[in-house]
């Protein structure tokens, strides 16, 4: 899949925003201003998507303009409007934590209680609400597009030429979803007011997004990936209120977006560059996914070090399973094994500049290729045969 999706809370959300996504993975300060931490290295500072945008402050912001962190903090931090600061709609729902919900069922108790029972009490309120989790509320979805490998391996040896125009189908791809999205997915919900529980699905006037950029993996592999956060926060189109987004198909449409995206970009690269595409098996598990002809295994091979750690530390997981229960885990049991061995084997970030991290690809893709890996992508991409699309 070359999109996925994480729910990000109000509060905690900012913060995961700022030292994940719009830092770069960089363990930086959460006071260093955002333009003098892009301008030493990393990613570029992130921009403004979507057609709410629109609807924001006084018609000052346009889709294109750069993100201050003051902005972040109010949209996704707060809820609130990036420019005026006015509440968006409601303000983010405040739920009490685990604890504070035990405190307060374990002093509603009758105090007649004898200590026995008392106790069997507390012990029950403990356990249903450890079961329940912490809800949090939701100030945005997190959705990750990412180009696949063999575009990312090309891009990441081109001239700067090349890299530019592979970026742009990217860029392009990643803003047709994000229309296709506010066509066809992005809803809120109304209602519930008249005591019978009806509730209806109603179209907003579009997004309100920030994207990000993102160049390597955290093992410095080529990864040209980009991170667009939208806010649970839309304009109902019918009476121009703020309300949050219905989530329900926000989740369910991840496979669909990341098929179109795939096949958007490819149209875009195969447009530019005349090149063809085939089907591939991918990874341990032999994935079929589409790669573009020309660019070797061997070579993507190279470029997949995190896969390779999360593999072996994958195996590793499933041998200890199987070494205690005597069989073999379930799939789902792998997935939950491989989640664990990501998380496990995910490195500390290095966040560098987009120059150095091109002049290493392209010494170890020239060592892998036995040929400057510069004049291979050029070959690659001038490509005069008429187009083709899968």
């Amino acid at each position: 899949m070359t999109v996925s999706m994480r729910v990000m809370s109000a509060g905690d959300g900012y913060k995961y925003l700022l030292k994940t996504i719009a830092a770069a993975d960089g363990d930086r300060s959460l006071s260093t201003p955002l333009t003098r931490y892009y301008a030493e290295a990393g990613t570029p500072p992130g921009r403004w998507l979507g057609a709410g945008v629109a609807a924001l402050g006084n018609g000052e912001l346009s889709v294109g303009d750069r993100v201050s962190e003051s902005q972040l903090q109010l949209l996704i931090g707060m809820g609130r409007d990036p420019i005026s600061g006015n509440p968006l709609g409601l303000a983010f729902p405040n739920y009490k934590t685990q604890t504070e919900r035990i405190e307060s069922r374990i002093a509603a108790l009758d105090p007649a209680l004898t200590p026995g029972a008392k106790g069997e009490a507390v012990a029950q309120i403990t356990a249903e609400e450890t079961a329940r989790g912490t809800r949090r509320a939701v100030a945005g979805f997190d959705f990750t597009f990412s180009i696949p490998k063999s575009a990312s391996v090309l891009w990441a040896v081109a001239d700067a030429g090349v890299q530019v125009l592979i970026a742009e189908a990217h860029h392009r791809a990643v803003a047709e979803v994000v229309a296709f999205m506010e066509r066809e997915v992005a809803a809120t919900r109304t209602g519930a007011t008249a005591g019978d529980g009806a509730v209806a699905q109603v179209d907003v006037t579009g997004l309100v997004a920030t994207a990000f950029d993102h160049f390597d993996s955290r093992a410095g592999d080529p990864h040209l990936h980009t991170h667009v956060v939208i806010s649970n926060k839309a304009k109902t189109a019918f009476d121009g209120k703020w309300r949050s987004l219905d989530g329900r198909p926000m989740h369910a449409a991840v496979v669909a977006l990341s098929e179109l995206h795939e096949a958007v970009f490819a149209d875009h690269i195969t447009r530019t560059f005349g090149v063809a595409w085939e089907a591939r098996d991918m990874g341990r598990d032999k994935n079929p996914a589409w790669a573009i002809t020309g660019v070797p295994e061997e070579l993507m091979a190279e470029f997949s070090t995190r896969a390779r750690h999360i593999d072996i530390e994958t195996d590793r997981l499933i041998a200890e399973y199987v070494a205690a229960h005597g069989r073999r885990p379930a799939p789902a049991a792998i997935m939950k094994l491989r989640a664990q061995a990501t998380l496990t084997t995910r490195p500390e970030k290095q966040v560098r500049s987009l120059a150095d991290l091109t002049a290493e690809w392209r010494e170890r893709a020239t060592k892998t290729l036995g040929r400057d890996a510069t004049m291979w992508a050029r070959e690659v991409t001038d490509n005069d045969k008429p187009p083709r699309c899968f």
